[in-house]
């Protein structure tokens, strides 16, 4: 955790209320860090729903296979969070440390082990060792209480320089319910699910099916098209959790995807998804600028996808970009590079709306000036035009700078 906080991050940082059903609590461990908390406990409601999705990596940690492993019954007591060990990479010995901090919970809660979540992060390759959650967790499930969201999201950060939160309130029927959502990650961010760890909890009474199908739709475009360094984490973890007690103040029961009633709700949950993506994208290590690039006139939106994420992970572009450089030409390389439809005499490329390539060249008006003068803006839209089709996509990401090189250079030290 960087004391440094990054200058991309959000000025306005939300009010988290109360969601009934839900109560958190955090502890110093000492599971690699000193003087901080590292560990969460988030204790829910008998009948919370859970849903959630994980990093595609054939080399997952721990946590993401014991969370596989519960996630069919849909159901949710209890999720622990740490941070400083990823409990990946960790043979048997991961297995049994996953077994040994559910039993812990399980006990501390009172509930099955089946319906206890982890989720853990930080240096992969690391034995994690439980022992050091047995009486903490006891502690922790006797003093959670409703209102720690931020003290919540600061425990769980490793290489985070500010704590991710995001909020909503929407009617579900004629009942008003609450979606809170966290997340951490600021390295090792190319995610193929979700984000690094991203965690979502609503009063709402929806079926753990309704759950999964909006985080199966919801992270598309939101944490799936957000990339720091193009390397997908063995930890991936989002997961959703309902308790349902907004039904007791007349909220519906949604138990179909389909339900027409769940329109707005399903609206406010991807824009929490969303709010906490760009969160992460502000956040990545050593990052001064936030991009937005976004490709128009593609093929299909798939291709739009891949020429999107093409430039958003060439280290040329991105490091161009921290130099305040319009550098087009990198762009026309990662555009090239793709493997996508594209015709180089088509193309048009802009940065923060001015035109700097048509037509597979300069363009005409190019006057350096100006366009050095948006490049020192915090954000910076990169729009290529490739004139092909109707495909369009956009993905978020950051620059490269060498700060990037020295946490990662130091991570383990």
């Amino acid at each position: 955790m960087s004391t440094s906080v990054s200058p991309l991050a959000p000025t306005d940082v939300p009010d988290m209320p109360a969601i009934a059903g839900v109560k958190l609590a955090t502890a110093a461990a000492g599971i690699r860090y000193k003087n901080r908390t590292d560990v969460l406990l988030a204790v829910m409601d008998k009948g919370t729903t859970a849903a959630g999705v994980f990093t595609k990596s054939k080399c997952p940690s721990a946590p993401v296979e014991w969370c596989r492993a519960k996630l069919g019954r849909g159901q949710a007591r209890a999720l622990v969070v740490n941070s400083g060990n990823a409990n990946a990479f960790t043979g048997k010995t991961g297995k049994q440390s996953t077994a040994l901090t559910a039993q812990i919970a399980a006990k501390a809660v009172g509930c099955s082990t089946s319906d206890v979540f982890l989720a853990s992060t930080g240096v992969i390759g690391e034995p994690l060792d439980a022992t050091k959650f047995d009486g903490v967790l006891a502690t922790l499930a006797e003093t959670a209480t409703s209102d720690h969201w931020m003290d919540a999201a600061k425990a769980i950060m490793t290489t985070d320089t500010f704590p991710k939160v995001a909020t909503a309130t929407v009617k579900l029927g004629k009942t008003k319910v609450t979606i809170n959502g966290m997340a951490k990650g600021a390295g090792m961010i190319m995610p193929d699910m979700a984000t690094m760890l991203s965690f979502v909890f609503t009063d709402a009474p929806v079926s753990s099916a309704v759950l999964q199908s909006l985080l199966k739709s919801g992270v598309e475009d939101t944490f799936n098209a957000i990339t720091i360094d193009s390397d997908t984490s063995t930890s991936d973890t989002l997961l959703a959790f309902a308790t349902g007690t907004a039904a007791a103040n007349g909220a519906p029961k949604i138990s179909r995807a389909s339900d027409p009633r769940l329109k707005a709700f399903a609206k406010a949950f991807h824009e929490v998804l969303a709010d906490l993506a760009e969160q992460v994208a502000r956040d990545g290590e050593g990052a001064r600028k936030l991009v937005e690039v976004i490709v128009e006139g593609a093929t299909t939106k798939t291709s739009a996808r891949k020429i999107a994420m093409s430039i958003a992970n060439s280290p040329l572009v991105k490091t161009a970009i921290a130099g305040e450089d319009a550098n087009w030409g990198r762009v026309v390389m990662a555009v090239g590079k793709a493997g996508e439809p594209a015709n180089r005499d088509k193309l048009s490329i802009s940065f923060n709306g001015i035109r700097v390539a048509r037509s597979g060249a300069r363009d005409p008006s190019y006057n350096e000036a100006e366009v050095s003068e948006v490049m020192k803006n915090p954000k910076i839209q990169i729009k290529v035009a490739l004139g092909l089709g109707k495909g369009r996509d956009r993905v978020l990401t950051c620059d490269l700078t060498k700060e990037y090189v020295a946490i990662n250079g130091d991570y383990r030290s």
